[in-house]
């Protein structure tokens, strides 16, 4: 495993321009750190095709019956573990599609587990939990890089030909990180048929606010009055996607759902 000197790592190193933060007025901190945030876009730009490389393996694992896993300690395994729980209600996908994995558990979540991330066996342990296997993707999460949490999962994970992504921020760390999974999520749902234009259109219509959104999108899509696109998500079983294609298609909800098998759920693909 990587030995990392600490007084090297980004993380240990003085931003100078904010050496006098305590010495500022409110107004003024906070103007410094809106200004260093405004640096983190930039950041994340120049590491776009290396975000795009990470899209098409989580894409292409999803397709094979794979899943992703992110793993990280302390702040990078919460914004991991909040990526990945987001999946399920915002593009109606199985619940291991995407898993976070955090150093300490799940009480990790809510408080500081000491040296959780100084214990690389556990990592092990966790991924074999989780039965990480050949094919799975597993992006690891470290501000530094120096966890040894992390250095143990991305060293277990390539042992057992799964495929590893390394997150380093060397960035401002946590909104840096979150950025980047939310992008590396979203395009993979985008890639996977999850979005039609920029709607949610696979989303499931479980409480009333969903269910406004549905009747909103099937308007909005194919022209529709209200009370037939609430009729027909209705009879779509409360899915938003095969109510278009029912109304698009003048089909029956089976029809509709082997229409979009056939075009493997890319709504795009049946609509044209």
């Amino acid at each position: 495993m990587e030995t990392v000197d600490r007084k090297d790592l980004s993380t240990e190193k003085h931003n100078l321009n904010s050496l006098d933060f305590d010495n500022k007025s409110i107004s003024e901190i906070l103007h410094i750190i809106n200004q260093e945030d405004r640096t983190i876009a930039d950041k994340v730009a120049g590491a776009i095709d290396a975000i795009s490389q990470t899209v098409e393996l989580t894409t292409n694992a999803i397709r094979s019956g794979n899943k992703i896993y992110y793993i990280g300690a302390g702040t990078s395994g919460r914004l991991g573990v909040l990526d990945a729980s987001e999946m399920p209600p915002t593009f109606s996908v199985p619940s291991d599609w995407f898993n976070g994995i955090i150093a300490g558990g799940d009480e990790a979540l809510r408080n500081s587990i000491e040296g959780a991330e100084d214990k690389p066996e556990m990592a092990i342990k966790d991924l074999k939990e989780y039965s990480l296997e050949s094919g799975d993707v597993l992006i690891g999460i470290s501000t530094s890089g120096a966890a040894k949490y992390v250095q143990s999962a991305i060293n277990y994970a390539k042992s057992i030909n799964a495929e590893v992504i390394t997150g380093s921020t060397r960035m401002k760390a946590g909104t840096a990180t979150k950025m980047v999974l939310n992008m590396i999520s979203t395009t993979t749902m985008v890639q996977l048929g999850k979005v039609y234009g920029n709607l949610m259109v696979d989303l499931m219509t479980v409480n009333d606010k969903l269910k406004d959104r549905g009747v909103r999108i099937i308007k909005e899509v194919t022209g529709v009055s209200d009370d037939v696109a609430e009729s027909k998500l209705f009879e779509a079983g409360n899915s938003v996607k095969t109510a278009m294609v029912m109304i698009q298609k003048s089909s029956s909800k089976d029809d509709a759902l082997i229409m979009l098998e056939q075009a493997d759920g890319i709504l795009r693909r049946v609509l044209k």
